[in-house]
């Protein structure tokens, strides 16, 4: 399988450090020190890279922007239950991190957005086995 980094800017690396280990993820020291830290979302598959701006900026040309006032991306996290999601919610907003609006409840699909205390949107989700795999009419029909 792909492994995929997600690189974000940051513009306090310990703050961010701490906001994503209170959302259940973990740091991996190797890839680790004052400019970065390594992220493991998925272990051997999905990690995301918080870089300091200022260290981030060093691989582009373009300007970064600034993810709190002109987001370009969302990163949608799907968990084992509802409440897997409403947990890891609630832990990012505790550790600096803000909702971003109601719960979107679709039955076979439960959404809640976050953002990091930077603006970065990491939304958690939950879906129905069911719909994953078969389609949100499969799951229509298992309810009727």
């Amino acid at each position: 399988m792909t492994t995929m980094f997600v690189n974000l800017p940051v513009t306090d690396l310990e703050r961010a450090k701490a906001f994503y280990t209170a959302v259940g993820f973990r740091i991996n020291p190797l890839f680790t020190d004052h400019n970065a830290a390594c992220v493991v979302v998925e272990e051997d598959h999905s990690y995301f890279m918080i870089q300091v701006r200022e260290f981030l900026q060093t691989m582009t040309e373009l300007p970064i922007g600034d993810p709190a006032v002109n987001p370009t991306s969302g990163t949608a996290i799907f968990v084992d239950s509802r409440e897997a999601v409403d947990v890891a919610v609630a832990a990012g907003v505790a550790a600096g991190g803000s909702e971003l609006g109601p719960a979107s409840d679709y039955g076979f699909m439960y959404q809640r957005g976050l953002a990091d205390p930077d603006g970065n949107i990491v939304d958690f989700g939950w879906m129905d086995p069911v719909a994953a795999e078969q389609g949100p009419a499969a799951f229509a029909s298992q309810q009727a």
